[in-house]
């Protein structure tokens, strides 16, 4: 019977403390972050200049984006961030970025979700606002909501067509989607002094938020769709500012590397371990060769 050669226990010991701390240590990141959801960022208070938006990983001083100089009436298209908390935050345009925020508010970007995240209200009571957008509607239905971001017509009433889609909505107020059948409809918007319409296209399984905005001379409407069908996320980039806003799910990029180094040096040892183990004694110090016979 040959002797257990010196340290192959102790080898195959760290081996695999090692192999099983780059495992679990690899496999931590994954798992804090399960799905991802969607994020758009609007501007919609009248008569407050345009602002820098900056979006924060929560507890992380570093911005994962900035979009400068966002003015009125500016909508986003949806961004894929991983699922966790964010703060959204605000400072007016060509601010530095150490400067305190105008406003900022939290949101907790849950899996397979959409958010909008819009400044409303006016100047002097500037709020940033949550809004969960629906993703799914009733079979062969479309659902529409309305944003109503005209100062200067407090309240507004909305028809599709002859059907009444929301009556006397005030200003920096949200509707609840409200079930329409689909067609291509007239939307007309009137409030006390002004009024607009727009041909939008309502289609079974679309959903729609429509922004009513000031406009010189005229009240406007913005018509967004959040989602096409029950089973199509959203989708869209804006112009500008926002590429590559998301982080790696599990932090930035190459950070498993570090895992995979301890996953692999333990499965070294733990391989050096086993072999030193199955040698016979005193192959360690010829090389690996068996010492010649004695005769």
């Amino acid at each position: 019977m040959h002797p257990t050669p010196r340290f192959a226990r102790f080898y195959r010991l760290i081996g695999l403390t090692v192999l099983a701390i780059g495992l679990f240590g690899g496999a931590a990141p994954a798992s804090a972050s399960t799905g991802s959801g969607w994020l758009r960022l609007a501007h919609l208070s009248p008569n407050t200049p345009a602002v820098d938006v900056y979006l924060y990983s929560f507890h992380n001083p570093k911005a994962l984006v900035v979009v400068h100089h966002v003015a009125y009436g500016t909508i986003s298209g949806y961004q894929k961030v991983p699922t966790g908390e964010y703060t959204v935050a605000m400072r007016k345009a060509g601010a530095a970025a150490s400067t305190p925020p105008v406003i900022s508010t939290t949101v907790d970007i849950q899996s397979g979700a959409a958010y909008t995240v819009a400044g409303m209200g006016p100047a002097n009571g500037l709020r940033l606002q949550v809004l969960r957008d629906r993703l799914v509607t009733p079979k062969g239905k479309a659902l529409v909501r309305i944003i109503q971001a005209s100062l200067t017509q407090h309240m507004v009433t909305l028809r599709a067509g002859r059907s009444l889609l929301a009556r006397n909505v005030p200003f920096a107020s949200v509707t609840s989607y409200k079930v329409v059948k689909p067609g291509t409809w007239v939307v007309s918007a009137r409030g006390r002094t002004e009024h607009t319409s727009s041909e939008i296209a309502l289609t079974a399984g679309s959903i729609h938020t429509i922004v009513v905005l000031d406009n010189p001379g005229d009240i406007k409407l913005d018509d967004l769709v959040d989602a096409a069908g029950s089973k199509v996320a959203p989708s869209g980039a804006p112009a500008t500012g926002y590429g590559g806003m998301a982080p790696r799910p599990g932090g930035q990029p190459g950070s498993d590397l570090p895992w995979l180094a301890l996953v692999g040096a333990g499965l070294l040892l733990s391989v050096a371990g086993v072999r030193k183990a199955t040698r016979p004694a005193g192959a360690h110090a010829t090389g690996g060769r068996r010492p010649t016979a004695i005769r």
